[in-house]
């Protein structure tokens, strides 16, 4: 598994980081997304599926 993220689209709702703070953090200066973890295991899967759906941006790829 592959996770991207654009912060060109990023509205900084912080979904992900809610979703899973393992991977996702926000920057502290614009609160745009910053990814932790390109490649991460099978057990967060799942939880980066979810961040990918609830972001409002679509600004979260998991392939």
């Amino acid at each position: 598994m592959k996770i991207s993220v654009d912060q060109t689209k990023c509205c900084g709702s912080g979904m992900c980081v809610l979703t899973d703070p393992d991977l996702f953090d926000q920057n502290d200066e614009d609160g745009t997304v910053v990814l932790l973890e390109e490649h991460p295991d099978a057990a967060h899967e799942a939880s980066a599926k979810e961040a990918a759906n609830l972001c409002p941006a679509g600004a979260i790829t998991v392939s």
